[in-house]
């Protein structure tokens, strides 16, 4: 295989894992290289609204079936999401996401975040996305209506891994709903979920399955063991086997835009400056849904350390 070429098959994929680290990541380095050049986009999320989902997913702190000890609450008020909507607009993220747990937002809270997305300053739409469940096409079409142009919903693992995740949806209803938001003019933002106990081939699966459904925004996320979950006893990933998944993602997407979110600080501790390198162009910045995160201030001072800008493009 030539360095600094996409993998476009899944045995291309594996031979990339054979390589050594520094020729991986300078591969992976040069592709991000290529079509991000020297720009680094962050986001900060909202938990909207936190806990009592219905869904089993056996890694999530949020679900009404396990127990770990979170803030539960229900849709924020109109005027405090607002608020907080408008307090990130003020700071360099280049998209702001509006998280909600549980399969779907009832008909009255989903009239509150029409509400709240319509009252919004023409300057604050183009950065604001969000992530409620599973939705209609008319939902979604009501969203587009108030000005959003992305939404998030993450497939998690390969369609085969899934079922070993969560018992009360299937994947395919999953892709369903990205397919949804295409139909409707949006982009989806749709990722997943690493160190579940997938196995190589499910990555490589995943991140194909991706690429068929055209997704050009795709977080990574790491598990991060919660209590009183199915997976509290998991061993996070190393750094190095998160570090991988990443150059081995920027190979099979060369032209995403890759995320890393959830886990960051657990997993890769010392070593977050390094996603770069591994062929990341974004990240999420502050705390997550309900464990703690990096702060601005760190992750700003790592960008410029690194000789890379913030992206501008919603912001200037």
């Amino acid at each position: 295989m030539t360095l600094f070429s996409n993998a476009n098959t899944s045995a291309e994929a594996l031979e990339l894992l054979s390589l050594p680290e520094k020729e991986l990541f300078a591969s992976a380095s040069k592709l991000r290289a290529a079509t991000f050049g020297n720009k680094v986009a962050l986001c900060a999320i909202i938990n909207a609204r936190s806990g009592n989902c219905g869904m089993d997913c056996r890694f999530c702190s949020q679900s009404r079936h396990n127990h770990t000890p979170i803030d539960i609450f229900p849709l924020l008020p109109a005027h405090e999401l607002r608020e907080r909507i408008m307090a990130l607009v003020e700071l360099p993220v280049a998209r702001i996401g509006v998280v909600t747990s549980g399969g779907a937002l009832s008909g009255e809270e989903f009239q509150r975040l029409l509400e709240v997305l319509h009252s919004l300053p023409e300057h604050a739409h183009k950065r604001v996305c969000a992530s409620l469940g599973r939705l209609s096409a008319a939902q979604l079409e009501a969203l587009t209506a108030a000005g959003l142009d992305r939404f998030h919903h993450n497939l998690e693992t390969s369609r085969q891994y899934y079922p070993n995740v969560c018992s009360t949806q299937t994947w395919d209803e999953r892709k369903d709903t990205v397919l949804r938001v295409h139909q409707v003019g949006m982009t989806a933002c749709t990722g997943g979920l690493f160190g579940l106990g997938e196995s190589w081939q499910d990555r490589i699966d995943f991140a194909f399955s991706l690429k068929e459904l055209g997704v050009g925004h795709v977080p990574v996320n790491f598990l991060h063991p919660h209590p009183e979950t199915p997976l509290a006893s998991r061993e996070p990933l190393s750094a190095n086997e998160a570090l991988r998944i990443i150059a081995l993602f920027r190979h099979i997407l060369p032209t995403a835009t890759l995320r890393v979110c959830g886990g960051r600080p657990l997993v890769l501790g010392q070593r977050q400056h390094e996603i770069f390198a591994a062929g990341a162009n974004a990240l999420m910045t502050g705390d997550y849904l309900t464990t703690n995160g990096r702060g601005l201030v760190e992750d700003l001072a790592m960008i410029g350390d690194l000789g890379l800008e913030i992206d501008c493009d919603n912001l200037c």
